[in-house]
């Protein structure tokens, strides 16, 4: 047990996480993930070291409030350069989603590994660059404070198809990276408030054609 697997905001997050729908079992098994996080944090650099103290409210919950706008149907998901798992091997963890994880370090990816098998959870992961990647079926794509708007459009080229949602957790200067969306026409945004972070916000992105 380390300090790290007690609830830090512990009403406010537990409500969040009710809202959201997020199980008991689920919980459970969030909570091996934190023990995890903690004690490879001090192999290699999965997290700031300094948010692991607040690790309930600026990790679990920050990559958990996505679940709204997941798919309701079983879908595929991938999350690019996704690091510790976050959003995307936590997300595997509460919903039945075929989740792909895409991370070039494969120090990250063999904590990646080690966080499926003792969380009990099914996700691919695809230790490669963003670029290499040519899945044609992705439903949804998901990424957590890793580049610029536009940035992550160019990594995707390949993925894009219309349908595809795309739902990257961005900072307080959003706004101002989505004027690179005059050069994707095809492209409607809607942003919403973070529900963990006063100036966070959720991104949302659907190619139309």
């Amino acid at each position: 047990m380390t300090k790290y697997l007690k609830m830090d905001n512990a009403a406010s997050v537990a409500t969040e996480l009710g809202q959201l729908n997020v199980s008991h079992e689920t919980i459970d098994r969030l909570h091996i993930y934190v023990e995890l996080l903690a004690k490879w944090q001090a192999r290699i650099n999965l997290v700031s070291t300094q948010t692991l103290r607040e690790v309930w409210q600026r990790h679990i919950l920050d990559s958990l409030q996505l679940l709204p706008y997941l798919p309701e149907t079983p879908s595929r998901l991938m999350d690019i350069g996704t690091g510790a798992g976050l959003p995307g091997l936590l997300l595997a963890i509460a919903t039945p989603h075929e989740v792909h994880l895409v991370e070039s370090d494969e120090r990250k990816c063999a904590f990646l590994r080690t966080a499926l098998r003792e969380t009990g959870t099914k996700a691919e992961i695809h230790n490669m660059r963003i670029e290499k990647i040519s899945h044609k079926d992705i439903d949804v794509l998901t990424a957590r404070a890793l580049a610029p708007v536009g940035t992550l459009l160019d990594w995707t080229r390949t993925l894009h198809h219309p349908g595809l949602k795309c739902v990257f957790l961005k900072g307080r200067n959003v706004t101002s990276e989505l004027t690179i969306l005059e050069d994707w026409p095809t492209v409607e945004s809607r942003s919403y408030p973070s529900v963990s972070s006063d100036d966070g916000q959720i991104l949302e992105l659907v190619f139309t054609s």
